[in-house]
């Protein structure tokens, strides 16, 4: 949180002590290639009427909410840093299918803060080197996360056809569920299936 011209500026929801770091200054609000400003409250009030229409079905279709969460948005965010953030959103929304809702930019150009969305999910992810406490506190190594797809060898396809590298092809698992397995850019590993566990509350 911040003020421009006497006003508040905020990010409303997941912002940011994650990725937003003083170092950054001002920061670009990215959507895609708009960038938006707001003249009275700053960049982030732009950001965060933005954000809050996508992740609701406002602007991107095929984004729900999660079950047992009034506001449509979900609980968990995995949040992963890369060392070129750009190359893994590229990675990210073309061969692995995320849709970019949001990416801040620091004034060197780096990536502060994205948040990407998969189906009713969502990931946040940053530049490494930042210097803030969540940068200091994420040590060395690899990340796996696991996401919920319906059909997963055209989803595969569209990995392989964007040079992914395949750790395990589709496979059928005696629990019923199908998946595959790739690594991104920087050693991060992604599986891809069909199981999706019931969350009752």
């Amino acid at each position: 949180m911040r003020e421009e011209n006497g006003h508040e500026a905020s990010l409303t929801g997941p912002c940011n002590h994650f990725f937003w770091d003083r170092a950054f200054g001002r920061p670009a609000v990215t959507y895609g290639t708009q960038r938006d400003v707001d003249p009275v409250r700053g960049p982030l009030s732009v950001a965060a009427a933005r954000l809050g229409a996508s992740i609701t079905g406002g602007d991107h279709k095929g984004v729900i909410g999660m079950a047992g969460n009034g506001e449509g948005r979900p609980s968990i965010y995995p949040t992963l840093r890369y060392t070129d953030a750009k190359a893994a959103i590229k990675q990210l929304t073309e061969a692995f299918g995320f849709t970019e809702l949001a990416v801040y930019e620091g004034e060197d150009g780096k990536v502060a803060h994205a948040e990407l969305a998969q189906g009713n999910g969502a990931l946040m992810l940053g530049s490494k080197g930042t210097g803030t406490a969540f940068d200091k506190a994420m040590r060395a190594g690899t990340t796996g996360v696991y996401v919920v797809v319906d059909d997963v060898d055209a989803h595969h396809r569209r990995a392989v056809e964007h040079g992914a590298e395949i750790l395990m092809p589709p496979t059928d698992q005696d629990y019923g569920s199908r998946d595959y397995m790739a690594r991104d850019l920087e050693g991060n590993v992604w599986s891809f299936g069909t199981y999706a566990p019931e969350i009752k509350g």
